[in-house]
């Protein structure tokens, strides 16, 4: 015949119960998340500590021994042990007579240890305890990891490709801590499926509901900062200093370095040997194109080394203005100015200076047409796509062949045949 269970069985039962449902909580976040061992103790002495208070009073006190390892848990309420009728304060007192029958040698004025065990609690009480343990332990995490990528603000991360989508892309990191690229902070060549493994840099850390949201950039100039420190030792050891970074993510960028020694050749460090260090950037940055321009105080030679790989003849500075004249052979203006005007751009916001391209006077020619001379046949913004590539004048336009002003303005073929048409019929040319 079956045994029926006994009360105690049942106890004995619901103390396990009990047990495991805490154990099954230790184990999901020491684990899952790597709570450290020092982290868990704390929190769940925390927890613990309030469900105390509450059952018991604020005032109450307790000693509480945890091992996370293996889920054990020993609580014991502490009382100072009064003479009998002389109670005053039921949470922090007990009279004599009580206390000997928990320690029989227990005498008056002496401090009573209570074990209190997990059966003591209702079964409600101990599922509201593991629900406040794993709320702790996520806003734990939450503060972690805030705290975590606050810090590492500007510095380079990696991770894996979890999902992938027309706005942003969800990335997690070692931890598998939630990273997000957004569309804009991605590098337009870029292409990530499922499982591929991206670096970035650390671009900021907001709250949003309570949770970290962490954004990193592949568009940002701290980006190639920091790749150039992992590629180049001279800069990660301090040798070689970055002054400045400009970019467009992808098409080019300018990188303004500078040598403490005199010894060092800052250009040539960043390249490498035959473009050894600067190859594997190029390719991260999805063939982004990168000029190394050395430092130097005298702004004329500055704004010449930032227009590379154009050269000026000379050059007119206002410095009140920061307005920079320069003047270079016609064959050198589209070189300066750059494919969409990339190149001028990055050159004027590297230096600091509004820069102007003007061609050589030794090579006026009398005979020539300002293109804004066809305004009132073609509106401005095709006029700007040919002057962006440097052709500013009627000859300018026909020294390049059909071909190549289709692919630089980026114009219809018929806007740019129209284009030519009407200058040679101005220059009387067949």
């Amino acid at each position: 015949m079956k045994r029926s269970k006994s009360k105690s069985d049942a106890g004995i039962d619901q103390a396990n119960e009990n047990r495991l449902n805490l154990l099954m909580t230790f184990q999901e976040f020491k684990e899952v998340k790597s709570i450290d061992r020092t982290s868990m103790m704390r929190i769940l002495e925390d927890v613990i500590q309030a469900s105390l208070a509450k059952r018991y009073g604020p005032e109450a006190r307790f000693s509480i021994i945890v091992n996370v390892d293996n889920g054990d848990l020993m609580i014991q309420r502490i009382r100072e042990v009064i003479a009998d009728g002389e109670m005053e304060n039921e949470a922090t007192q007990i009279e004599l007579k009580d206390a000997i029958k928990i320690e029989a040698d227990l005498e008056e004025g002496e401090e009573c240890y209570e074990t209190i065990h997990l059966t003591d609690f209702a079964r409600r009480e101990i599922l509201t305890l593991r629900q406040n343990l794993i709320n702790k332990i996520l806003e734990y995490e939450k503060d972690n990891i805030f705290r975590k990528y606050e810090d590492k603000v500007g510095e380079l991360v990696s991770g894996e490709v979890n999902q992938v989508w027309r706005k942003e892309i969800l990335i997690l990191d070692e931890d598998g801590v939630e990273l997000i690229l957004p569309a804009s902070e991605q590098i337009p060549a870029d292409r990530y499926k499922k499982g591929d493994t991206l670096i970035a840099v650390v671009q900021g850390v907001d709250v949003k509901k309570s949770t970290p949201v962490i954004t990193i950039s592949r568009t940002a100039p701290q980006f190639l900062e920091r790749l150039m420190e992992t590629e180049i030792p001279e800069i990660f050891d301090g040798l070689i200093t970055i002054k400045n970074v400009v970019r467009v993510p992808g098409e080019r960028a300018k990188v303004m370095v500078e040598a403490y020694d005199d010894r060092i050749d800052p250009v040539g460090a960043c390249v490498g040997m035959k473009g050894s260090r600067i190859h594997s950037i190029v390719r991260e940055l999805r063939n982004e194109n990168i000029d190394i321009i050395n430092y130097t105080e005298n702004t004329s030679l500055l704004i010449a080394r930032a227009l590379n790989p154009a050269k000026i003849t000379s050059i007119e500075i206002d410095e009140e203005f920061k307005n920079a004249k320069v003047y270079m052979k016609p064959d050198q203006v589209s070189l300066a100015i750059g494919k969409g005007g990339n190149n001028i751009r990055l050159a004027s916001r590297l230096t600091g200076y509004e820069i102007d391209v003007y061609r050589d006077d030794e090579e006026y020619d009398e005979e020539d047409v300002n293109l804004d001379e066809f305004n009132d046949e073609f509106d401005q913004w095709v006029i700007d796509a040919f002057k962006a590539i440097g052709c500013d004048t009627a000859k300018g336009v026909l020294k390049l062949s059909r071909e190549d002003l289709i692919q630089r303005t980026d114009l219809e073929e018929e806007t740019v045949d129209e284009m030519i048409a009407s200058i040679k019929k101005e220059l009387d040319i067949e």
